[in-house]
């Protein structure tokens, strides 16, 4: 599940997974959230139009808290979405954030010995679909955008640069 601490302007995104009695709870972006829920909503688009035999029922959306106590486990740095067809599930590889190789870029790295935390989340459709209604209302539950320029609203004021203003 998706979900935030904090007043919005000021929220740390979250991501929980529950594997029997543990609970991981690992931190990210907002715009992790968002592109995360972008590709699954892709993935599944496009199961549906390749196999229109492909259904998901009607989902309740969850809209329960984080389960508490939230420890963070570790920053995700990068992210892997797949479809595992042999088994009709979709994995989603968090991996925390790590050094980067020589030339300055990231790596995904696939080391369970030395390499970073990776966190893997195993998926159905119907859980699929389920985590991108509730992280799409996480992230719409926060700072409603300017009408104008699209920059997100502050409670303290928002001095809009469309509006003949300018941004400081």
């Amino acid at each position: 599940m998706a979900g935030t601490v904090g007043e919005p302007g000021d929220r740390s995104f979250f991501l929980q997974a529950r594997h029997g009695k543990r609970l991981t709870s690992v931190l990210l972006e907002k715009a992790q959230v968002i592109a995360i829920v972008e590709r699954l909503g892709l993935l599944l688009r496009e199961l549906k139009r390749i196999d229109p035999n492909f259904m998901i029922t009607s989902i309740p959306v969850d809209d329960e808290p984080l389960e508490q106590p939230i420890v963070e486990e570790f920053r995700v740095g990068l992210i892997s979405l797949s479809w595992l067809s042999d088994r009709e599930v979709v994995s989603i590889e968090l991996q925390a954030t790590s050094d980067q190789d020589e030339n300055g870029e990231s790596l995904f790295i696939q080391d369970p010995e030395n390499g970073p935390d990776v966190l893997q989340v195993i998926l159905t459709a119907v859980q699929t679909e389920a985590f991108i209604k509730r992280a799409t209302n996480v992230v719409n539950a926060g700072r409603p955008p300017c009408p104008f320029c699209g920059l997100l609203l502050d409670p303290r004021g928002h001095v809009c640069p469309r509006a003949n203003g300018y941004r400081r």
